[in-house]
């Protein structure tokens, strides 16, 4: 199940990291969905 939201994830939302965003300068909702693709891609790979 992870492994296919992880699929979704991937090319409904956003993806910070090439867009070069700071951690430090991030709003709540960017880290919100941050943590939100790491928890679902931690799952998919486990």
């Amino acid at each position: 199940m992870f492994k296919i939201l992880a699929k979704i994830n991937k090319l409904i939302l956003p993806s910070f990291t090439k867009q070069r965003l700071d951690l430090a300068k991030a709003k709540k909702w960017q880290l919100a969905i941050i943590g939100y693709r790491y928890y679902v891609t931690a799952r998919a790979l486990g």
